[in-house]
């Protein structure tokens, strides 16, 4: 839970600030991103293993 002290007479887009960036330290939102876009393992290695194959295809390009 967040809590933001609010001085009195503290104006609101001040607090609004503070809570914003509160929230953003906590990562509730990169999680929340990175859970959306998970991806299962056997894909994610399948496409490291498709750029190394690119990249070795250009360095032999490269090299001839």
């Amino acid at each position: 839970m967040i809590i933001v002290q609010v001085k009195e007479g503290e104006n609101i887009e001040k607090a609004l600030k503070k809570f914003k960036r509160k929230f953003e330290k906590t990562g509730i939102v990169k999680e929340l991103r990175r859970r959306q876009a998970f991806e299962k393992p056997s894909v994610t290695n399948r496409k490291k293993m498709m750029k190394a194959v690119y990249v070795q295809q250009l360095l032999r390009e490269a090299g001839q």
